[in-house]
C-alpha cells in the first residue's frame, strides 16, 4: 500500500461538493490546514462560506468520509468560516455607508400585519446562535417595533465619538428610530424628512464588523419603504408574506420594487402558515395555504420556508424575547432557523458570482 499523501486526500475531497454553490470543496478553496501524518492520522479545517451554514454538520461529515476513503487511519474535520467583505451587488454610489457590514438584508413586506418585524428579530437572533456577528435595524420610521421585541425599549443608545453605539440583546446589535425619538410621539413627516432622517440615522451608527446587518423595512411599497431602501446599501431582500391570496398578490408587487432597484431577491417568507395542535398534531391552515410558495414561483424567486402559527411566538415577543430564545425547541423556533440557514446559503450564492433569480423590471 503506497504512503498517505495530501496530494491523495485532495484528490478524494474532490467528490464533496457544496450544496449551494455546486463546485466541489477542493476548487473552492474550503480545504485548510491540511496536515497528514506518517501514521495514517489526517487533520484539516473545513471553511465554510458562512458560520449559518444549514448543513454544516452533514458537510463536515461528508468531508470525513471522503478522507477515510483514502485509507486514513483517523480522521480530525474542523469547521471555520470566511466570509467575502463585499458581495458584487451594490446600490451605486453607496458602498462605503456600511463599511464593517458584509451583508445588508433589507426584510421587507407588501402590506402591513404581517408578522415582518417578528420574523427579521428571530432571523437576527438565530443567526447569531449559529455563531455569526448580527445586527438588526429597526428602519420603520412610523411603526418601529423592534426595540419592544428585543426588550430594550427603555433603553437608551449612548454617543461615543460623534456617533450612536447600537445597544446589544441577546447577542445582536439593534438600533432603532423608535429608541431616539421622543416616547410615544407620532411620527408625520413628509417623504423628504424621512430621507434625511433615514440618512443621518444610517450614517450616524458605529456598527462596527458584522456578518450579517437585517433591516426591518416600513411595510409597503410607498415612498417609506423605497426612500429606505434606495438610501441603503442592499445586499439582497427576504420578502415576508401570509398565505392568504391577498397577501401573496401585494407580496409580489414588494418584489417587483426591488426588482426595479436591481436588488437580488433572497426569498419568500410565508409567515402564519398553519396553526398545529399541541395534542394531536393536526394542521389547520387558518389563512388558507401555499400562497407563499405561489407568490415565490410566479415571480421567479426562492421560496426559503413556512413559520407555522404559535401562542408563543407572539408572547415571548410581547415578553420582548424572540421566540428562538424564548423556546428553542418550539417548531416555530426550528422554522425560523432554517429559513435563517437557507438565507445565509443564497448569500453565499449571490457572494460566488453565481446565477441569481432577480425579478425582471417591466
Amino acid at each position: 500500500m503506497s504512503k498517505l499523501s495530501s496530494e491523495v486526500v485532495l484528490e478524494s475531497l474532490k467528490s464533496v461538493k457544496d450544496p449551494e454553490l455546486g463546485r466541489d470543496v477542493v476548487s473552492l478553496n474550503m480545504i485548510k490546514d491540511l496536515k497528514v501524518n506518517e501514521d495514517g492520522a489526517v487533520s484539516l479545517t473545513l471553511e465554510l462560506t458562512t458560520p449559518a451554514c444549514p448543513i454544516k454538520g452533514e458537510f463536515q461529515e461528508a468531508v470525513r468520509q471522503a478522507v477515510l476513503k483514502t485509507g486514513a487511519k483517523e480522521v480530525v474535520v474542523n469547521l471555520s468560516s470566511n466570509m467575502a467583505k463585499k458581495i458584487p451587488f451594490q446600490i451605486s454610489g453607496k458602498e462605503e455607508i456600511l463599511p464593517g457590514v458584509k451583508y445588508s438584508i433589507a426584510v421587507a413586506s407588501g402590506k402591513g400585519g404581517v408578522g415582518k418585524s417578528t420574523v427579521a428579530s428571530n432571523l437576527a437572533v438565530a443567526l447569531v446562535q449559529e455563531g455569526a456577528k448580527v445586527g438588526i435595524l429597526d428602519a420603520d420610521i412610523y411603526g418601529p417595533t423592534i426595540p419592544f421585541m428585543m426588550n430594550i425599549s427603555e433603553q437608551t443608545p449612548q454617543v461615543h465619538n460623534g456617533r450612536l453605539a447600537p445597544l446589544l440583546q441577546y447577542g445582536c446589535k439593534v438600533m432603532s428610530m423608535g429608541l431616539i425619538l421622543p416616547k410615544g410621539e407620532a411620527v408625520v413627516w413628509r417623504g423628504p424628512m424621512v430621507a434625511k432622517m433615514v440618512h443621518e440615522f444610517v450614517g450616524a451608527v458605529e456598527w462596527g464588523d458584522l456578518d450579517y446587518l437585517l433591516i426591518d423595512l416600513p411595510p409597503g411599497t410607498g415612498d417609506a419603504a423605497l426612500t429606505v431602501a434606495q438610501l441603503i446599501p442592499l445586499s439582497g431582500v427576504v420578502v415576508v408574506t401570509t398565505p392568504q391570496e391577498a397577501a401573496t398578490r401585494i407580496a409580489a408587487k414588494a418584489i417587483s420594487m426591488f426588482g426595479k432597484l436591481k436588488a437580488p431577491i433572497i426569498g419568500v417568507v410565508e409567515n402564519m402558515s398553519y396553526y398545529e395542535c399541541p395534542s394531536c398534531h393536526h394542521k389547520e391552515e387558518i389563512f388558507g395555504n401555499g400562497g407563499g410558495e405561489m407568490a415565490s414561483r410566479e415571480n421567479g424567486v426562492p421560496f426559503l420556508g413556512k413559520i407555522p402559527l404559535h401562542p408563543l411566538v407572539r408572547e415571548s415577543g410581547d415578553e420582548g424575547k424572540p421566540v428562538v430564545v424564548f423556546d428553542p425547541a418550539l417548531p416555530a423556533s426550528r422554522a425560523f432557523r432554517e429559513v435563517a440557514g437557507k438565507m445565509a446559503g443564497r448569500l453565499s450564492v449571490l457572494k460566488a458570482g453565481l446565477p441569481v433569480l432577480t425579478p425582471v423590471s417591466s
